[in-house]
C-alpha cells in the first residue's frame, strides 16, 4: 500500500525533473539576451558617464527628471503620438477592407493574397531609399504634380509634409501582415452566420456590422495592439528617409534613443527614454492578453 501511494507522487516529481530540464536551455539563453539587456537598460537609466576608463556613475533620477524638462523629448514625443496614430487607423481600415474582398470567392485570390504581401516581407532600408527618391524635390511625385498643374511641394524639406511621407511608407509596409491576420480571423467565422442573416433579409452592411466585427473582435485587438507596437519601434524610415529633420519634426522616440545613445553617448539618458517606451510596450502587451483572456 505505502508503495502505491508513493510511486505517482514519485513519478510526478521525475516529470518535473524532466520538464525543467527541457526548458533548461531556453531559459538560459532568455536571461542572457531578454531579461539581462532588460535588467541592465534599468540600470545604466540610473547611471552617467560611459562606458570609457571612468566608467559610469550613480545619478540616481537625475535622468529621467531631464526628460521631463526636455523640450525636445516632449515634441519627440507629440510626433510619436501624431505618428502612430495617423498610421495605426488607416493601416487597419484598409487591410480589413481588402480581406473582406479577398474572402469572397474572387479571381486569382492566392496572387492577389501575396502581391499584398510583399511589402511586409520587403526591406525597409531599401523602401525608405525608394520613397525617398520618389519623394525628393525633383523626384517623380513632383513631377506627377507639375503635370496634373500643381506646385510642387518641397516633400522632405518642409516640417508639414515631411512626417505623411513616413506615415504613407508605414501603412504601406503594415498592410500586408494585418491582412493576412484578418483574412485569417474572416475564415474562422462560421459560414451559417452569413446564411441565417441573409435569410432575415440582411444586406453586405447589416452583416459586415452585426457578423463580421464582432467575430473579428479578437483579431482586431491583436492587429490594434501589434501595429501599434510596430509603430512605436519605427527606426529604419526615420533614419533613411528623414533622419529626424526637418527641425525635428519627424524624429521619433526609438530614432531620439539611437541619437543619444550613439550620436551623444549619453547612455543613461537614452536608458530612462528607452525604459520609457519598454513601459509603455509592456502596458500595451498586458491590454493585448487581458482582454484575450476575457474573451
Amino acid at each position: 500500500m505505502i508503495t502505491k501511494k508513493i510511486n505517482p507522487f514519485l513519478q510526478q516529481n521525475e516529470e518535473t525533473v524532466t520538464a525543467w530540464i527541457f526548458l533548461t536551455p531556453a531559459l538560459i539563453l532568455l536571461g542572457i539576451f531578454v531579461f539581462y539587456p532588460i535588467t541592465y537598460l534599468f540600470y545604466l537609466s540610473f547611471t552617467t558617464g560611459s562606458f570609457t576608463v571612468e566608467g559610469v556613475q550613480w545619478s540616481g533620477l537625475r535622468n529621467y527628471l531631464r526628460l521631463l524638462i526636455n523640450p525636445d523629448f516632449w515634441q519627440v514625443i507629440r510626433n510619436t503620438i501624431y505618428f502612430t496614430i495617423a498610421t495605426v487607423i488607416p493601416s487597419l481600415i484598409l487591410p480589413l477592407m481588402i480581406a473582406v474582398f479577398l474572402n469572397q470567392s474572387v479571381a486569382l485570390r492566392g496572387i492577389l493574397r501575396t502581391v499584398y504581401f510583399i511589402p511586409s516581407i520587403t526591406s525597409l532600408v531599401a523602401v525608405g531609399l525608394g520613397f525617398r527618391w520618389l519623394f525628393q524635390n525633383q523626384g517623380p511625385v513632383n513631377e506627377l504634380l507639375i503635370n496634373l498643374g500643381f506646385n510642387p511641394v518641397p516633400w522632405l524639406n518642409s516640417t508639414l509634409w515631411a512626417m505623411p511621407v513616413l506615415i504613407i511608407l508605414s501603412i504601406w509596409q503594415q498592410i500586408g501582415f494585418n491582412m493576412v491576420v484578418f483574412l485569417a480571423g474572416l475564415q474562422a467565422i462560421p459560414q451559417m452566420r452569413y446564411e441565417a442573416a441573409e435569410l432575415d433579409g440582411a444586406d453586405g452592411l447589416a452583416k459586415f456590422w452585426y457578423i463580421t466585427l464582432p467575430g473579428l473582435r479578437p483579431t482586431l485587438i491583436f492587429t490594434t495592439i501589434t501595429t501599434i507596437i510596430f509603430t512605436l519601434r519605427s527606426f529604419e524610415q526615420v533614419y533613411v528617409v528623414t533622419g529626424g529633420g526637418p527641425l525635428n519634426s519627424t524624429n521619433l522616440l526609438v530614432y531620439y534613443i539611437y541619437q543619444e545613445a550613439f550620436a551623444r553617448f549619453d547612455f543613461g539618458y537614452a536608458a530612462a527614454a528607452a525604459t520609457v517606451l519598454l513601459i509603455v510596450t509592456l502596458v500595451l502587451v498586458y491590454v493585448q492578453l487581458r482582454f484575450r483572456i476575457e474573451e
